[in-house]
C-alpha cells in the first residue's frame, strides 16, 4: 500500500473489555478458559490482517471489591495459549505480557525466543511491571514492590533478556555432520551480567530466534514508563481519552526516543481502541445501551477501585464526587491520573466515572456506524496521535467478528490499511529492523 501503514492489534481479553460482558447472552461461558474460542478470535483478526493478537496477564486473581462479579480469575497463561495458537494461526503476531516484578530473566528469554522459533518470527513480549499488589504474596513477599523499585528492576531485567536472546549468533549451528561440528565456537555468547538486581551467566539454551530477537513492547505512561519505553520499546500500547492527550503523548514519545539516539520510526504507537460498531450509529448505540444495562454498580466501582491504584472505594457515597487520593505506589500511576482527571474534568460522581470507564477503562471509546469509527481512527492516524490501535472489543467473539467485518473493508478503501500480509514475521508486519547480532564477548 502506498504511504503509511495503520496498524493494528486485537487486545483478547477473556469475554471481552467491558466489564459487564460476560453476563451478555452472547458470549460464551468460561471464556477465559475457551481455545475453542481464543482459536476462533486469532483466525478472524488474521483473516482481517491484522498486525498481532494481544493477551495481557497477572499473576494473581482479582482481589478487592466486586472481584466475585468480574470474569478476571480465570484465565490461561498467556504463553502456552499463544504457543497453542502459534499452531493454528500463520502470520498474525502473538504477544503476551509477562512482568518483569516476579518473573527471572532466563525464564522468560527462554519462552520468548522458543515462541519466537513455533511461530515462525511471530512473538513479542509486552513487558511490564505489575501492578497488582496480591502478587506479592504468591513469591514469597509481605509487601508489593514500589514503584522506582519495580522499574529499576525491569530495566536491568530488560538488559539482561535482550542479552541472553544474543547468546548465539545467526549461523552458529552448523549442524556439520561430517565434521561433527553442531556449533561454532566463535558463534557462542556467554552474557556474564552482573547487576543490582541479577547475576546470570548464560548462554540461552536456544538458538537465535527468526526475528533475531522478539518484539519489544511497552505499556507504561508514568514517567518512568515513557523513560523505559523511549530507550527500548518498539511497540508501546497507551490509554488516551483524547485526541489532543494522545497527540502529546506521541509527540513526547517520539521525542525521548530520537533524544536517546533512536529513529522515531523505530517506535510504533497504538492507542486502545474500545470500539463498539453496527450497520448503523442507532443499532452500535443500543449494542452499547445493552451492555450497560448488564453492569453491576459493585463490580463496577470495584474496576475503579483497581484501576486507580488499589484503593478500595466501596465505603464512598456513589454520588457524590471522586474523593482524593494518595500517589500509588502499588499501581499504575500514570492510569491513577487518568481516571482522577477524567473523573476532575467531567465533574463525575464516582458512580458516573465507574460507568463511563466500565468498557473502555480510559482509553478512546467509539460508538457508531463503521463511518463514523473510522473517522474517528482516521483523525488520530492523520493527525500525530497514532500508528495504528489496539481494539478492544467489546465482547468476544462478536466485537471483533463486526469490527473486522465492517471497519476493516473501510479502512481498507481509504487506503489506510493492507489489504494483505507483506510478510511473515511480526516485525515485517510492523516495519521494524531486524537486529543484528551484538557478537562475540570475550
Amino acid at each position: 500500500m502506498a504511504g503509511r501503514p495503520l496498524h493494528l492489534g486485537a487486545f483478547l481479553m477473556e469475554s471481552g473489555h467491558h466489564v459487564a460482558a460476560w453476563r451478555s447472552p452472547h458470549v460464551p461461558a468460561r471464556a477465559g478458559l475457551d481455545f475453542g474460542l481464543y482459536r476462533q478470535v486469532a483466525q478472524t483478526a488474521e483473516r482481517a490482517l491484522f498486525d498481532a493478537v494481544f493477551v495481557a496477564d497477572s499473576v494473581a486473581v482479582e482481589e478487592g471489591p466486586g472481584a466475585e462479579r468480574i470474569s478476571r480469575s480465570a484465565r490461561f497463561e498467556p504463553l502456552t495459549l499463544l504457543s497453542a495458537l502459534a499452531a493454528v494461526t500463520d502470520r498474525i503476531g502473538l504477544i503476551a505480557t509477562v512482568t518483569a516484578t516476579y518473573n527471572e530473566p532466563y525464564h522468560v528469554a527462554r519462552k520468548f525466543a522458543s515462541l519466537d522459533h513455533l511461530s515462525g518470527g511471530r512473538a513479542g513480549w509486552n513487558l511490564v511491571t505489575s501492578d497488582n499488589a496480591s502478587e506479592a504474596g504468591n513469591f514469597g513477599r509481605d509487601q508489593h514492590v514500589g514503584h522506582a523499585d519495580r522499574y529499576a528492576r525491569a530495566q536491568e531485567f530488560l538488559e539482561v533478556v535482550q542479552g541472553l536472546w544474543d547468546s548465539w549468533a545467526d549461523d552458529a549451528f552448523v549442524n556439520d555432520r561430517d565434521s561433527g561440528l553442531y556449533y561454532r565456537p566463535e558463534g557462542r555468547r556467554v552474557l556474564a551480567h552482573e547487576g543490582p538486581h541479577f547475576k546470570v551467566r548464560g548462554p540461552l539454551n536456544v538458538a537465535r530466534s527468526p526475528q533475531g530477537q522478539p518484539v519489544i513492547v511497552q505499556a507504561g505512561a508514568s514517567e518512568a514508563g515513557r523513560s523505559l519505553a523511549a530507550r527500548s520499546a518498539e511497540l508501546v500500547f497507551t490509554a488516551q481519552p483524547t485526541l489532543s492527550a494522545a497527540q502529546a503523548f506521541y509527540a513526547d514519545l517520539k521525542d525521548r526516543a530520537e533524544a536517546a539516539g533512536r529513529s522515531r520510526d523505530a517506535i510504533k504507537i497504538l492507542p486502545g481502541a474500545y470500539v463498539i460498531v453496527g450497520e448503523s450509529r442507532a443499532e452500535a448505540e443500543d449494542k452499547q445501551a445493552a451492555l450497560q444495562a448488564l453492569i453491576d454498580p459493585v463490580a463496577a466501582v470495584g474496576l475503579v477501585s483497581r484501576m486507580i491504584g488499589n484503593f478500595d472505594l466501596s465505603g464512598y457515597a456513589l454520588d457524590e464526587p471522586l474523593p482524593e487520593l494518595p500517589l500509588t505506589d502499588s499501581g499504575q500511576r500514570s492510569r491513577q491520573q487518568l481516571l482522577t482527571s477524567l473523573a476532575r474534568d467531567g465533574q463525575l460522581t464516582l458512580r458516573q466515572l465507574a460507568m463511563k470507564v466500565a468498557g473502555g477503562r480510559g482509553h478512546l471509546s467509539l460508538v457508531g456506524s463503521a463511518t463514523d469509527v473510522a473517522d474517528a481512527l482516521q483523525a488520530w492516524f492523520e493527525q500525530g496521535a497514532a500508528d495504528g490501535f489496539n481494539l478492544m472489543p467489546p465482547t468476544l467473539p462478536g466485537g471483533l467478528d463486526d469490527f473486522a467485518r465492517l471497519v476493516v473493508p473501510e479502512l481498507q478503501r481509504r487506503g489506510l490499511f493492507r489489504t494483505r500480509y507483506e510478510g511473515r514475521t511480526l516485525r515485517e508486519h510492523l516495519g521494524l529492523a531486524r537486529p543484528a547480532w551484538r557478537g562475540a564477548v570475550a
